[in-house]
């Protein structure tokens, strides 16, 4: 072997060797941050929400979705529940996923029941580009997004 030769097949290890470390961090960066994907069916129903929604220059992409959760308490006993969302709908490349309004829940527009009823699902769904409040009533769409400084 000369010595070029011998240079060269440590200039292809280093890189080797680097590349398998960055891949290794990027595995264990990844292992707790689970990313959800965008649902998307075809058997969406039309309604007076789609009809809004696509009124507005939307694009459904799926409708109600179900999002089980379990919980673990003490390591013994476990609780289930789940969260709904009612749409995902896309404009543009930007994708929101909807709530539509509840009478007998409605969402004061206050900072605490904003964050309180919307944030887990904008933390469920952190690629979406916000939340789309959905009023029948009024006939209104409001878009919130959240901004969380750490």
């Amino acid at each position: 072997m000369e010595n070029g030769d011998v240079t060269v097949i440590l200039i292809i290890l280093i890189l080797l060797v680097g590349y398998l470390i960055w891949r290794f961090q990027r595995w264990l960066d990844g292992t707790g941050t689970r990313r959800r994907r965008i649902p998307r069916h075809s058997d969406i129903p039309q309604d007076d929400v789609v009809e809004l929604l696509e009124g507005a220059g939307f694009h459904v992409l799926a409708g109600k979705t179900k999002i089980p959760i379990t919980m673990t308490i003490n390591q013994r006993e476990q609780l289930e529940s789940r969260l709904f969302i009612d749409y995902f709908v896309q404009k543009e490349e930007d994708i929101y996923l909807v709530k539509v309004a509840k009478e007998r829940k409605p969402l004061e527009m206050t900072g605490s029941s904003v964050r309180d009823m919307l944030l887990p699902y904008s933390l469920i769904y952190p690629e979406a580009a916000g939340i789309l409040y959905v009023d029948m009533t009024l006939s209104k769409i409001k878009k919130i997004t959240f901004t969380i400084e750490v």
